[in-house]
């Protein structure tokens, strides 16, 4: 934006689990760890140095025992200080070689988790970046957009084809745990929105928390990537012009379908739950929006192949009802909506009951 020039495509910086402490104290607790497990060895060493023995001096001091723990806890042992009673080698059997394991596998998981692991996985993640192609990106994981990933992947949904972008650890460690890509970034740059291929997404899901950061957001979404779908969530009725201004292809507003629950309560006891059944793919039937079949072509929107049962036919961007002259001859290019029933509204033997 602003005329600069755009740069290049940047890694992913995933995240694996959820950090409830920043990167240098866990390693500082790994590193006091394996210090203290050190320290007590010498001390142990310390205590029973009457049966060591030097071969250089025949004096074990204190600077002695601790290189002989250094020695000994690393396995390298020149042989130049040695355990020479018994209770000096049951020591080292029993206590300091235990010890000495656990010191090891500290420093090996560090190495593991800081080096390897990490390196791994920027290497994974830069292996998906470069092969996104059709994938959903959700930008924001609150209650709304989670609750958008939760549907999609219960809809039938990969979601290793999901990428999720949010600010915080924990919303990124939920969407991680159902198996999609993460990233921990502001979506409102263009660097972050870049590295996720965003003009190669197949749609956009917005929802940031706030009308005010979820239309910037759109903005930059659609100054990207200029004929990707975008759908936003928006709270105030007045935000809903500013969204389809910023470029927004969907706006959705939850005060306003909860308003409209609420309606259908007054006019009936079945109608809200029918229009709850309709926005989930858990209930009887769905609301699915596909392009006109071929074999539909020059069809009726009531003969869908189908079998389901149309409502609209979208046509150059404009709606028409299936009672309106338009809806009577589906043409190539056509987007109808129509409603399918779901596997709880199938029967026992697979035929679907009435919507």
């Amino acid at each position: 934006m602003n005329g600069k020039k755009k740069p290049g495509l940047r890694r992913f910086q995933p995240l694996k689990r959820a950090v409830h402490v920043p990167v240098w104290a866990d390693l500082g607790i790994r590193l006091s760890a394996a210090l203290a497990l050190i320290f007590l060895v010498i001390l142990i060493h310390y205590w029973d140095r009457d049966g060591l023995v030097d071969a250089h001096d025949g004096h074990v001091s204190f600077l002695d025992v601790v290189y002989f723990t250094m020695i000994s806890i690393t396995t390298t042992g020149f042989g130049d200080i040695a355990p020479i009673s018994d209770r000096s080698r049951l020591v080292e059997a029993a206590i300091v070689t235990p010890i000495r394991f656990a010191v090891i596998f500290i420093f090996i998981g560090t190495a593991y988790n800081f080096i390897i692991k990490r390196s791994w996985e920027k290497f994974r993640m830069s292996r998906i970046q470069q092969q996104l192609s059709g994938h959903l990106v959700v930008l924001g994981f609150g209650v709304s957009g989670s609750e958008a990933v939760n549907e999609l992947i219960e809809r039938g949904t990969d979601p290793s084809t999901i990428v999720v972008m949010d600010s915080s650890a924990q919303r990124l460690q939920l969407a991680e745990d159902l198996g999609c890509n993460v990233m921990c970034a502001d979506a409102g740059r263009d660097e972050s929105l870049m590295a996720v291929r965003i003009d190669k997404a197949s749609a956009v899901l917005v929802s940031a928390g706030r009308d005010d950061t979820s239309i910037l957001i759109v903005l930059t979404v659609r100054h990207l990537a200029p004929n990707v779908p975008i759908s936003v969530v928006v709270r105030a009725e007045d935000n809903e012009i500013l969204a389809r201004q910023a470029g927004a292809d969907n706006v959705i507003n939850p005060v306003h379908f909860t308003g409209l629950l609420l309606a259908g309560s007054a006019q009936g006891a079945h109608v809200s739950d029918y229009l709850a059944d309709l926005a989930s793919i858990s209930g009887r039937v769905q609301l699915v929006e596909r392009p006109v079949m071929a074999e539909e072509v020059g069809q009726g929107l009531k003969d869908l192949a189908s079998g389901g049962l149309g409502l609209r036919v979208y046509r150059d961007g404009i709606a028409f009802g299936y009672w309106e002259d338009e809806a009577k001859k589906l043409q190539t290019g056509d987007v109808v909506v129509e409603i399918l029933p779901t596997d709880e509204g199938k029967n026992g033997n697979g035929k679907a009951t009435t919507p």
